[in-house]
């Protein structure tokens, strides 16, 4: 993997391992003339969830259930083709990927610690409200008789 920008790093220290990559090359669709017909451009790079060793037990229990609906027997895959060279679509293939398990491995949010809502706010609400409805009483007619 000559002249690719170093291993993609996931979170931390832990990052993509290249020899666990699949890389996959086609033609890519869209415009771009006689290019387009003669390279492979498009990306398709593969990454064995289920069987890495890349990644720490409890990260890889993480993101296997959360990317249960992308997976295809324990394998996550990502494309690219918005470039037209195929080395700019192997790098955005590859961060796409690193983002996606970064994502998908990070640790669940701290839950919420329900707190009481001040007295303070509650009595300006109801005094708020029976002023407003001060207000509106005097604007009405009294009496039309």
């Amino acid at each position: 993997m000559d002249g690719m920008s170093g291993p993609h790093v996931i979170r931390g220290s832990v990052s993509l391992p290249e020899a666990e990559l699949v890389w996959r090359f086609s033609r890519s669709s869209g415009p771009g003339g006689q290019h387009v017909n003669t390279t492979d451009t498009q990306v398709e790079l593969r990454f064995d969830l289920a069987r890495t060793e890349a990644l720490p037990e409890v990260w890889k229990r993480r993101a296997l259930e959360r990317l249960a609906g992308r997976l295809t027997d324990g394998v996550v895959t990502v494309r690219a083709s918005e470039h037209r060279s195929q080395w700019r679509n192997r790098e955005a293939a590859a961060v796409r990927l690193a983002a996606l398990l970064a994502e998908a491995t990070a640790p669940p949010p701290r839950p919420r610690r329900p707190t009481r809502v001040p007295r303070g706010i509650n009595e300006r609400r109801l005094r708020q409200k029976k002023q407003r409805s001060e207000t509106k009483r005097g604007r009405s007619p009294k009496n039309w008789d």
